[in-house]
């Protein structure tokens, strides 16, 4: 008798703008989109694994592989910008005919479920940003390593160490797994291409224009480990201090991945914040 083996990072697969694109949607209920961040190897499910099948309890959670990222296509020639990265997201709403929906966007993440909320602002809910980019901030050495990551195992275990304050969550295996997703064909490649060097203009490409922060309408959660080496906490203070219907929650003793690190927490706020 042969076993058959499923990889969890593949869920189901839609059309998007030409882009064969892989994601996960549980439960049923008010709409929400999770948006990975950018770490080598990331997917949709590698991201939010732990909280999605605990938010999609009382909602529909809809969580994508971005253009170029896990198990999505890597179209030959596709130039990933912030700007592309945008128009796949609209386009995998339309796929799904989603005419509006919460964004929760982790770092990278956070920056695009900005760039939609201000471009096409009756599209979005509510917003949570964790760890989020999206503002102009003097690139981190910790965020430097993510995008200049060179695939080794010792170098993505060096990564997992920069994103987590609470080492006992890492487990012994996952550097090995996560070095092998950031090697599968085509990933490597698509990846360089993503955040050449001078890494600093990756950053200011994602930020959002202080004018249009301002002028956004939607309720906003903002939540960030205070000792994230990732994305700095000034970025989550001053986008609370702009965006004009925003709360900001922060956890001490937690790096970048809140979502894994304080889990519990992380799910209670989000169901406290998001409609069900």
């Amino acid at each position: 008798m042969t076993e058959t083996i499923t990889d969890p990072e593949i869920g189901s697969t839609i059309e998007a703008g030409g882009v064969s694109t892989n994601y996960h949607d549980a439960g049923t209920g008010a709409p929400v989109l999770l948006i990975h961040g950018s770490g080598p190897g990331v997917s949709a499910w590698a991201n939010w694994r732990g909280v999605l099948p605990l938010l999609a309890a009382g909602r529909r959670v809809i969580a994508p592989d971005v253009v170029g990222f896990g198990y999505s296509d890597r179209p030959e020639g596709f130039a990933f910008t912030r700007e592309s990265w945008v128009a796949h997201l609209l386009s995998f709403l339309d796929a799904l005919e989603l005419e509006k929906v919460s964004v929760v966007g982790n770092s990278f993440g956070g920056a695009l479920g900005l760039w939609v909320a201000t471009k096409y602002p009756e599209r979005v809910d509510r917003l949570v940003l964790m760890g989020s980019a999206g503002t102009s901030f003097e690139i981190t050495p910790g965020l430097e390593a993510v995008w200049g990551y060179e695939p080794s195992v010792q170098n993505m275990s060096r990564l997992l160490d920069i994103f987590a304050y609470d080492k006992s969550v890492l487990g012994p295996d996952l550097a090995r797994l996560r070095y092998d997703a950031s090697v599968r064909p085509g990933v490597r490649e698509s990846y360089s291409a993503m955040f050449p060097a001078p890494r600093q203009k990756g950053v200011d490409a994602l930020a959002v224009p202080e004018d249009a922060l301002r002028s956004l309408p939607h309720d906003t959660l903002i939540v960030h480990g205070r000792e994230d080496k990732v994305i700095p906490l000034s970025s989550s203070l001053l986008l609370s201090r702009l965006i004009p219907r925003s709360q900001l929650h922060v956890f001490g003793q937690c790096g970048h991945w809140t979502q894994i690190e304080r889990r519990a927490d992380f799910v209670r706020l989000l169901d406290g914040f998001l409609p069900g």
